[in-house]
């Protein structure tokens, strides 16, 4: 039996439009062992492609919110880089853009597994982050899945970039201040003014507070994604691997994050919430407080078994305010049902008097002491 169902070595005849019979190119005879199966297979690939790119173009017409045009953007360089992602500094219609780019290159550069969790993460952080509007919020512009269109002047500071077909791009508002850690690095050590402590304090608070009433848990807090603006606002950036908050915590689970602010919970891989990120709240108040980094000394696996084990937290100078070392206390406490929600935390921190330093610094001093070590938190 050959491909079409006559049996083999038959004439395979058709019907014309005028319902009279009628043979193939020369009364063709089809034989299954005479057909280049290789041919067929190219032929097949190549039509699936064509209907693959068709059916692209059709759903492409019918655009999500978020997608951007990216004839209207243009890369000039390099701010910061990780393992798949890089982000830059650009423009999008003409106005001053953050963009960051995944990319996973082409089919087969990484495994399944790989490219489905980045994918997965790009589809989170938009899912997320399109939705969010506030002051201490890095604000979402767009998104394109591929980087096909994408245009690029980059500068002497960033080589000339290959971007893949499977390149994804987040375009956010560019804040010219930094990162906090960046911030907190430059002062060298030295105590910061009260008064800037509990200000970046309260917006880092207020924008943890918005995303927990949106029932959002964004489970990598930390110095590294709070970026500044030219006043020295605080915005919560980098919408990674924030989820929704699950109903049932048990169906939160993982180390998620970065090691050194995991609460306990986290690094034992036991069920969480959003209490988390209140945890690592805390460890941020003591960085913005103390300038400086918490376990300097200490490996990760040192630090991990310590903050499960030996309640491990960074130690507290005994010039800090004690309304200020009760917060930090309070949000890093080992059982996270103690923890204060975010929204009190704010209003422990508006409540605060700044008029005279908090009792230690002068308000628009840069001196302070230098008594780290002298106790240990909580």
């Amino acid at each position: 039996m050959d491909l079409d169902g006559t049996q083999e070595g038959k004439k395979v005849s058709t019907t014309n439009v005028e319902g009279r019979p009628s043979v193939g190119k020369k009364d063709m005879i089809f034989r299954a062992d005479k057909i280049d199966l290789k041919s067929l297979d190219a032929k097949l690939e190549r039509h699936l492609s064509r209907a693959w790119s068709r059916n692209k173009m059709e759903s492409h017409k019918t655009k999500e919110e978020w997608e951007i045009d990216m004839l209207k953007l243009e890369l000039r360089y390099i701010i910061a880089r990780g393992t798949y992602g890089i982000v830059y500094r650009g423009t999008y219609d003409n106005h001053d853009v953050a963009v960051k780019l995944l990319d996973w290159g082409e089919e087969g550069a990484l495994f399944a597994s790989e490219t489905a969790a980045l994918q997965s993460s790009f589809w989170q952080e938009v899912a997320v982050w399109k939705k969010l509007d506030h002051p201490n919020i890095t604000r979402f512009i767009g998104a394109s899945m591929g980087a096909v269109n994408l245009k690029t002047s980059l500068d002497d500071r960033s080589p000339q970039a290959a971007f893949s077909s499977r390149t994804c791009c987040v375009v956010l508002e560019y804040l010219p201040g930094g990162t906090l850690k960046q911030f907190l690095i430059r002062n060298n050590q030295k105590k910061l003014p009260y008064k800037i402590v509990i200000q970046l304090a309260l917006d880092l608070s207020r924008g943890l507070s918005y995303l927990h009433s949106k029932k959002i848990v964004h489970r990598d807090v930390k110095t590294e994604n709070m970026i500044l603006d030219s006043k020295r606002t605080l915005k919560i950036a980098d919408f990674g691997v924030a989820r929704v908050e699950a109903q049932n915590p048990c169906e939160m689970t993982g180390e998620t994050g970065t090691l050194v602010y995991m609460a306990p919970e986290v690094l034992q891989g036991k069920p969480y919430d959003r209490r988390c990120d209140v945890y690592s709240f805390g460890i941020c108040l003591w960085e913005i407080y103390c300038c400086d980094m918490p376990y300097p000394n200490l490996s990760e696996i040192t630090i991990s078994s310590a903050v499960v084990r030996q309640n491990l937290r960074p130690k507290i100078p005994r010039c800090c305010p004690k309304p200020l070392t009760s917060i930090m206390r309070r949000c890093w406490d080992a059982n996270h049902e103690k923890r204060p929600d975010m929204d009190e935390v704010v209003r422990l921190l508006e409540d605060m008097d700044t008029s005279k330093g908090g009792g230690m610094i002068p308000v628009d001093g840069d001196l302070g002491c230098f008594c780290f070590g002298s106790t240990r938190g909580p």
